[in-house]
């Protein structure tokens, strides 16, 4: 499974993320990229959509240090495709970004996108479940959209998911957070 190329991969996420933390939290980010990696590869062992969840947050967080150009030379342009296929456009609102995301996966992006998408909502949502139930409430300062704004956005992702990527293994389990953060 690992690869030279997937090494070089998770050594270009650490690098790039590099003093970079989860929201929140004194967590280095990059346990996040493997995260999605890790559930990712639960469903696939397409090398370039393992390195795309490596690198699925490199062109929107740190394009000056690692931008689709150097991805593509790289990784290769079907890797860089992926993550630009979960690359939030810059949208003056949360809500905006949100909505033009979805409309994005529903109809434009390919079915690998999607899985790397649902890929990282899983971790991000495991995160959120795991952090809820050590500080409660107090979870929902972290985000600029609040707890029901959250809820809506993980069962949006589901419900693309659900038509797009029907047979994905990650989504039953991905689906039962959803219900679970519905309790939250």
């Amino acid at each position: 499974m690992f690869t030279p190329r997937l090494m070089r991969a998770i050594n270009t996420a650490a690098w790039a993320h590099d003093g970079h933390l989860r929201k929140g939290t004194n967590i280095p980010y990059v346990s996040h990229l493997f995260g999605v990696m890790s559930i990712a590869a639960s469903a696939t062992t397409d090398e370039d959509v393992l390195i795309a969840c490596l690198l699925h947050d490199a062109i929107e967080d740190v394009p000056e240090k690692y931008g689709a150009a150097q991805m593509g030379a790289d990784f290769g342009e079907r890797v860089t495709a992926i993550v630009l296929g979960v690359t939030k456009q810059e949208l003056p609102t949360w809500q905006e970004r949100a909505d033009a995301y979805l409309e994005h996966l529903r109809y434009e992006a390919s079915p690998e996108s999607v899985l790397v998408s649902l890929c990282d909502k899983m971790h991000n949502l495991m995160s959120i479940l795991t952090d809820h139930s050590e500080i409660g409430a107090e979870l929902w300062e972290r985000f600029n959209a609040g707890k029901e704004r959250q809820q809506w956005w993980y069962r949006s992702i589901l419900e693309v998911a659900q038509a797009r990527i029907p047979d994905s293994p990650v989504l039953s389990q991905y689906s039962a957070l959803v219900e679970e953060l519905q309790e939250c």
